[in-house]
């Protein structure tokens, strides 16, 4: 059966990258598609690229009283309809050590990658228990799986979304409810050169450009990719998926050396800047 029959699918962060392909697919394939982001812009191009039947909305997941004016609106015109939430908005931000990075700039980010899953959860799934069906996709990272210097911010984001999706999955185990939590490893999408510059001072424009072409370099998977990656897992009702090598790699480094994977990624990490430069 297909997993989209008689369902909504509900995409924040849909604007670019990995939720614009989401919304593509999940359109391409029949779903019924609400798709979401702070970028009305970003929004209306992925509608246009997109076959099917989509609605866009513009949210700001960093907003609570958004969320909740959004969904008090969307709720009713679901109908009864198995609802699949994906929690995908994120943002990045260059501000290199903790001890460096503002924590106005922390805050920040944690707003938007880690409360905006909350948020949104914890406005959708009253629906999905009364009607007793539905699925919670949450994007967590790599940086979900490994701490990684320079990385405070997101690291901390990523691995609450990690621990979040593992609670959800304990509490709704005898329910026909679902929760998946989904690690990326490098994607081809412009969230590192999109990424906010800490205002901490560590990390200068010049720097932020070079890590953003790093970064591309390394990114393997294309957004496509990831997001076909994503729904094959959706459908096989995966619990965890692992996008790339690199995933692998991480969550095979960590679950090997689970203490001493900090010194082993610390060496590769300078070792690969060292030759960079």
């Amino acid at each position: 059966m297909n997993s989209f029959q008689n369902a909504v699918v509900l995409i924040t962060g849909a604007g670019s990258g990995i939720g614009r392909q989401l919304t593509i697919q999940a359109a391409a394939e029949g779903a019924n598609v609400l798709a979401t982001d702070v970028n009305e812009a970003g929004l209306a191009d992925t509608k246009l690229l997109a076959a099917g039947s989509i609605t866009t909305a513009r949210l700001d997941v960093a907003d609570p009283n958004a969320i909740k004016t959004f969904a008090a609106e969307t709720i009713p015109a679901l109908a009864g309809r198995k609802l699949i939430l994906v929690n995908n908005a994120g943002v990045g931000l260059g501000s290199g050590p903790f001890s460096t990075t503002d924590l106005d700039d922390f805050e920040w980010l944690l707003n938007i990658n880690l409360w905006g899953v909350i948020r949104m959860t914890k406005a959708f799934l009253p629906y999905m228990e009364e009607h007793q069906q539905g699925h919670i996709v949450n994007i967590s990272s790599v940086f979900g799986l490994a701490g990684v210097m320079h990385q405070s911010a997101y690291c901390t984001a990523k691995f609450g979304v990690r621990g979040f999706s593992d609670v959800l999955r304990m509490e709704l185990l005898d329910t026909p409810i679902q929760v998946t939590c989904v690690h990326p490893g490098g994607i081809k999408t412009n969230i590192a050169m999109s990424g906010r510059i800490g205002t901490g001072g560590f990390v200068t424009e010049a720097m932020h450009k070079q890590g953003a072409a790093s970064f591309e370099k390394a990114a393997r998977t294309t957004p496509e990719q990831a997001a076909r990656v994503i729904w094959n897992g959706v459908r096989n009702n995966k619990a965890r998926i692992l996008i790339g090598a690199d995933a692998r790699l991480f969550e095979w480094l960590t679950r090997t050396f689970p203490t001493a994977y900090v010194r082993l990624l610390k060496r590769q990490i300078e070792r690969i800047f060292s030759t960079e430069g």
